[in-house]
C-alpha cells in the first residue's frame, strides 16, 4: 500500500509532502488498517479548519480525501504523523 500526506497551511506556511511503502513494513497490517480508518473519515472535497491550521491532503493506492486541523480523528492524527515521520519526503507541491 502506498500512502502519501501532504501538507499545507500553518503559522510559516511551510508545505510538507511525504510517502510511505508498506510492502516491507513488519507493522502493515496496523498502518493498513490506520489507513482504511483515516480514509473513512475523511471528505472527498477539500476541507479547511481553523486559521493558521494545517490542512492535509491524504492519498492511499490513488484514493485521495481532505482532512484539517483540528477536526483530526485519532487514526487521521496517527497516520499522518507516521508518513510524515517515517516515509520518504517529496518535493512540497509547487517545488
Amino acid at each position: 500500500m502506498r500512502i502519501q500526506v501532504t501538507r499545507t497551511g500553518g503559522l510559516a506556511g511551510r508545505p510538507a509532502r511525504a510517502e510511505l511503502d508498506t510492502a516491507e513494513r513488519l507493522d502493515a497490517p496496523h498502518v493498513h488498517a490506520l489507513a482504511r480508518e483515516a480514509v473513512a473519515g475523511a471528505s472527498r472535497i477539500p476541507s479547511y479548519g481553523v486559521p493558521d491550521g494545517y490542512h492535509y491532503r491524504i492519498v492511499v493506492d490513488g484514493r485521495t480525501v481532505h482532512c484539517a486541523d483540528p477536526k483530526l480523528t485519532d487514526s487521521q492524527r496517527e497516520l499522518i504523523s507516521l508518513v510524515l515521520r517515517q516515509g520518504v519526503s517529496l518535493p512540497a507541491v509547487g517545488d
